[in-house]
């Protein structure tokens, strides 16, 4: 960190011990993993500064905007509509999960064989050690799977102002309906918090800043597709994880910045990773910050990652809000029509889910496809079998992994990785 924020963690009740471990881990592996890359893009010097403050200059920022009135809400999930948020201009922001910490007491909450993801949440509460969550004014689950909807009322008993949204399982007209229900509900929920009455220029307002954001990130993953890579994946995915904790409209910013460098590079044919690497499509569950393992393997045993199907990727990212809409009611259909085509696994049946990998393979040029699960994950774990059959049906190689926040199948993985790299040769 380039200031010290002591006093600030202090008040915001984190364990300073146990948070500064956190950060020198994290450090180290930042280190390790990303600037030890080579050719990366001048443009990630922002985001290396960004995730050097990531628990300093920007939880700053929103303290001193909570001094001004202003509302933080954390969320774990791309199903919270941000543009609601922005347009009360309060801060949307990711909450910590991806890596595991105070294990033995989330224990005492949850079984065991919890996915990892739920399980990171409540340790990075339970340790103390996310200014994010003790920042937060609201925090809002969401009802995606079983382990999701159960643990919150744990949860809830750990947090002072929970909210919990519904989601429907099925893209059917009541499915759509339950949805469009609960965002209004949310909306109303987001005006009590904020003390802000949303009107149509507020909203349309929100939906600019969020779909600028969008297309920022759509630039970026077009030009994924040239060959060489003008970017890494593992920086493409770092610009992916920002994307949940930065300043909007800096980050807009800063991502097109980098995205014109980017162009130049394609032009003179330099790129991060050399010519005619294999190209991987990685697709499964989301990677949240420090959650870098895997991408890591890839890269490191000759691979280029070109694309996620992932919520911290595409699938997250892909749809804009249409803001043509003259009244509330409008602009708020609008939301809920480009929420409702997330594909995530919670659906059943997911066919779209399906045509999105295999369109993203064409489209990026990849060579291959790995599965990315989380153990415990059932959505994506029972949906991974299906879809690696289907697309091996398809004469699209496909890898199945499941693992979780540890370090210790790296071997493992490093082996099942190189032989896949092999195979698409």
């Amino acid at each position: 960190m380039t200031e010290s924020y002591e006093q600030m963690w202090k008040d915001l009740g984190l364990d300073l011990v146990a948070h500064d471990m956190l950060l020198q881990v994290l450090g180290k592996g930042y280190q390790d993993i990303f600037l030890a890359q080579k050719s990366r893009p001048q443009g990630m010097d922002y985001f290396n500064f960004v995730l050097s403050e990531v628990h300093g200059l920007r939880i700053k920022e929103l303290v001193d905007a909570k001094k001004e009135g202003k509302k933080v809400i954390g969320s774990f999930c791309v199903f919270v509509p941000e543009e609601i948020v922005r347009a009360t201009d309060a801060t949307l922001v990711g909450l910590c999960t991806g890596a595991d910490f105070a294990t033995e007491e989330v224990e005492k909450l949850l079984p065991r064989n919890t996915c990892s993801l739920i399980k990171s949440a409540f340790g990075f509460k339970l340790g103390k050690v996310c200014p994010y969550i003790e920042s937060a004014d609201m925090i809002v689950g969401e009802n995606t799977c079983d382990g999701k909807k159960k643990s919150y009322e744990a949860f809830g008993r750990l947090v002072p102002n929970l909210y919990v949204m519904d989601l429907p399982q099925m893209k059917s007209p009541e499915g759509k309906s339950l949805l469009k229900a609960e965002y209004y509900k949310f909306k109303d929920r987001v005006e009590q918090l904020t003390g802000i009455t949303l009107d149509v220029a507020r909203l349309k307002k929100g939906i600019e800043i969020v779909n600028n954001k969008r297309r920022a990130i759509y630039r970026l993953s077009q030009l994924r597709k040239a060959d060489p890579a003008p970017i890494s994946g593992l920086d493409a995915l770092l610009i992916n994880q920002v994307f949940f904790y930065d300043d909007p409209i800096r980050f807009t910013q800063s991502v097109n910045k980098i995205c014109d460098e980017l162009e130049e590079r394609i032009k003179t044919g330099s790129g991060a990773i050399p010519k005619g690497s294999p190209r991987i499509l990685l697709s499964g569950c989301p990677m949240a910050v420090p959650n870098w393992k895997l991408p890591w393997i890839i890269e490191t045993s000759g691979a280029v990652i070109v694309g996620e199907e992932s919520c911290v990727g595409e699938r997250g990212t892909r749809n804009l809000t249409d803001d043509t809409g003259s009244t509330l009611d409008q602009l708020m259909d609008a939301i809920v029509d480009r929420y409702f085509q997330v594909d995530c696994a919670i659906f059943t049946p997911n066919p779209d889910r399906l045509q999105h990998v295999k369109d993203m393979t064409a489209a990026y040029n990849a060579n291959g496809v790995i599965h990315y699960g989380l153990q415990f994950c059932q959505p994506y774990q029972m949906e991974a079998m299906p879809v690696e059959g289907a697309l091996e049906d398809a004469g699209i190689p496909t890898l199945r992994i499941d693992t979780d926040y540890s370090m210790e199948d790296v071997e493992q993985l490093k082996t099942r990785v190189e032989a896949f790299i092999e195979r698409i040769k």
